[in-house]
């Protein structure tokens, strides 16, 4: 009914009519839940959009997720060239043992050098520490086996590890 136009609702003496029937009327208690229980069979409930994965699932795709963008990322990114400050290792087809050799002079030099032969020395440990070889108290009186590629005039080009002892 609108208070403001005082036009009376042609349906409010059926509802009236209707509110006075039903008062009359005393429904047993469970009636009401057996209905919902009904309602809930006939109509079971949907499933979330995320109920098909448990929490410890949910936390698994998660971390796989985050990894693998990690990973996308990583390889995607511009990666700056890394700089080794040890002397450069050449590879020389055709010899036995296979190994890299390490240089010692340039590597134009070593290219260029028309004579060059493999010669087997002991070399000193104390001689091979600024390329790298570990050097203690202990091992400094020590020789180390090395195949080395010596020049016509007997300069040192390049040198390979035999065996370190």
């Amino acid at each position: 009914m609108d208070t403001k136009d005082n036009i009376p609702d042609p349906l409010a003496p059926c509802f009236a009519a209707l509110r006075d029937e039903l008062a009359g009327l005393d429904t047993p208690r469970c009636v009401e839940k057996e209905l919902m229980q009904a309602f809930g069979r006939q109509f079971p409930p949907k499933r979330p959009w995320h109920g098909f994965l448990s929490l410890p699932q949910w936390g698994a795709a998660g971390a796989l997720c985050s990894l693998t963008v990690v990973a996308v990322l990583l390889a995607l990114s511009p990666h700056q060239a890394i700089e080794v400050s040890g002397p450069p290792v050449i590879g020389i087809g055709g010899i036995e043992g296979g190994g890299a050799f390490v240089a010692l002079d340039s590597l134009e030099r070593i290219e260029a050098e028309p004579d060059a032969r493999l010669v087997e020395a002991e070399v000193p440990r104390t001689a091979l520490a600024p390329l790298g070889l570990p050097l203690s108290p202990d091992n400094a009186a020590d020789t180390v086996r090395a195949e080395m590629l010596v020049a016509a005039d007997g300069q040192p080009l390049a040198v390979r590890l035999s065996s370190i002892n």
